[in-house]
């Protein structure tokens, strides 16, 4: 079988020299264990992050190893009753077409049509993400103004479409005119190209009230726009900043952060793992929402576990819409 590594620490933006393929045998199971084929892989900002040797809520990935994140496969051997051979499971596997895990670090898929993907997306980490900090942190409440940065993406489109679920206005910033265009698809009322337009301007026309909830996804000059624009006692959602992670020296805070104190900001940072015990509310939520046609999904996919490299290179620069995804198995 095939396998994606980590050849070295990326130095700046990661590279194909960074990531090695190479064969390993098949690996054998333990007696709690199954060995799954994987079908699916997610490709996520935080995997950047462990590319570096550093502290951290997750730990790096190691060098001459393989990566490893959210993926969703079919279980091909089995030690365990509950997960029989042809199961779809999800978990942690590694970047590799087959992976040997403990029958507990995985959450079987029911079998009612959902595509299995969906539990690496809307249904998975970044649905959990944009439910979870939407509701939980920002506390949304009905007729607030809502601001998303990386509005396009995997956890971005999904905060807009909750935010509008909720009742509130939504405004939504990406890069470039196509993903500009699908926010309208999504019912998002102001769409924000960054790379032509001034956010600070822009958000303030489109909020001259001020924002209530800024959903930041990117950090850097979004954060700062959205700090002169937040209205007073608004919440800042701090899930990412994609914007500073392929940053080869740390980058200067907003100049503009003293606003915190005098609007009566609160920026809280968190961890969608930290609601994991929730998972089954947020499951039943997306499922009736996307069933009913108020949360539409976009992915994007790509072919073959060889491309996976590319996938997460290309996910840094903005080159998806939706979730990025690799489909091993074809």
């Amino acid at each position: 079988m095939r396998e994606v590594v980590l050849a070295a620490r990326p130095v700046g933006w990661p590279k194909d020299s960074d990531f090695g393929i190479r064969e390993a045998d098949i690996p054998k199971i333990a007696n709690g264990e199954v060995l799954v084929k994987v079908d699916w892989l997610s490709v996520d900002p935080y995997m950047r992050g462990r590319m570096n040797d550093q502290k951290s809520y997750v730990p790096p990935f190691a060098l001459d190893a393989p990566l490893a994140g959210g993926a969703v496969g079919t279980v091909v051997e089995t030690t365990v009753d509950n997960l029989p051979v042809g199961a779809i499971v999800t978990g942690t596997f590694g970047w590799r077409e087959f992976d040997a895990v403990s029958a507990k670090a995985v959450m079987r898929i029911e079998d009612d049509s959902t595509p299995p993907e969906y539990y690496l997306g809307v249904l998975g980490m970044p649905g959990m993400t944009a439910y979870y900090g939407l509701i939980n942190v920002g506390d949304v409440k009905d007729g607030e103004v809502v601001y998303v940065s990386a509005a396009a993406g995997a956890v971005g489109s999904i905060v807009g479409q909750i935010a509008k679920i909720k009742g509130c206005r939504t405004i939504g910033s990406a890069g470039g005119p196509e993903k500009v265009g699908r926010l309208a698809e999504l019912g998002f009322d102001v769409g924000v190209d960054y790379r032509s337009a001034d956010l600070r301007e822009t958000l303030a026309a489109a909020a001259p009230g001020g924002v209530d909830i800024y959903f930041d996804n990117v950090g850097g000059d979004h954060l700062e726009a959205a700090l002169w624009n937040m209205a007073d006692y608004g919440r800042i959602v701090m899930c990412g900043a994609i914007s500073l992670y392929n940053s080869s020296q740390a980058q200067p805070g907003p100049k503009n952060l003293v606003l915190a104190v005098q609007r009566r900001l609160r920026l809280q940072g968190f961890i969608v793992s930290d609601h994991f015990s929730e998972m089954g509310q947020c499951i039943n939520d997306m499922k009736g929402w996307v069933r009913e046609g108020k949360i539409s999904v976009d992915q994007t996919v790509v072919t073959g576990l060889e491309a996976a490299p590319g996938a997460l290179i290309g996910l840094m620069r903005g080159e998806n819409l939706g979730k990025m995804l690799v489909k091993v198995s074809y």
